[in-house]
């Protein structure tokens, strides 16, 4: 029985399957989906109007791939399930979203549908420049040993700055938030039923360090006003250890 693997990728208008022979390397057959909502640049789908530099998505657009796609390089080849033995993910990045207790993203839930913040960033969200401002001010100050490692200088399409954006600006929905996630790992989250975090998601969008792990305490302390963003809210306790080993 021959076998295969399928490839997704979630790109910022639609996301890829592609089917491929393990034994030759070929293409079998590939499928595109459009996300529905698109990028949500200019009001949410209720109506509520957005500010300049925000850009949202849907996270349902994301499990719309896994409805259309994969089923669709399966049938266009002939392939049955049960000779797919892998299956990859990659995904634009730092798109992130808040999550709640269940694992549920907020904007998912009625009383926060029409709350920006509680939507998915995605990576070209870039309302959350004074933050990134901030944050690189405090890590020269602080001399931060991690800073020469991205160069000198933190993005706003980062984690860190659209975390602090959400608690600054709708303190609310921080409170209610359990987790922020990389939409690549909520989405391996919905495949699998298990929380792992990619340690290359989390090592260059979230600070992550195979031997230091994250910020300390203190940095994050001062950077957004006391949260314990790294342990409680990046679920940096909950996935130390699933990512050490795990390379995307």
């Amino acid at each position: 029985m021959k076998r295969y693997a399928i490839g997704i990728d979630y790109g910022t208008e639609s996301g890829r399957a592609l089917l491929a022979d393990l034994a030759t390397g070929e293409e079998v057959a590939s499928h595109v989906t459009p996300y529905p909502h698109g990028v949500i640049d200019e009001a949410l789908p209720g109506g509520r109007r957005l500010g300049p530099d925000w850009a949202l998505q849907h996270p349902d657009d994301y499990v719309e791939v896994l409805r259309r796609s994969v089923p669709e390089v399966l049938r266009m080849a002939g392939v049955s399930p049960d000779e797919v033995i892998g299956v990859g993910i990659d995904f634009t990045a730092c798109t992130m979203m808040p999550l709640d207790k269940t694992g549920t993203p907020l904007c998912l839930r009625e009383q926060w549908r029409d709350e920006p913040h509680a939507w998915v960033k995605l990576w070209k969200h870039h309302a959350a420049q004074d933050e990134a401002d901030r944050i690189n001010e405090i890590a020269r100050e602080r001399g931060e040993a991690f800073l020469p490692r991205y160069g000198g200088k933190l993005s706003s399409e980062w984690m860190l700055a659209k975390i602090w954006q959400i608690l600054n600006e709708a303190p609310h929905i921080y409170e209610q938030t359990d987790l922020f996630i990389e939409a690549a790992d909520w989405i391996v989250m919905q495949m699998t039923g298990e929380l792992v975090r990619s340690s290359c998601a989390a090592g260059y969008k979230a600070l992550w360090h195979k031997r230091s792990g994250f910020p300390s305490a203190d940095f994050s302390g001062r950077s957004i006003r006391g949260s314990k963003i790294w342990r409680r809210r990046s679920c940096a306790d909950r996935s130390r250890r699933s990512a050490q080993g795990r390379e995307g």
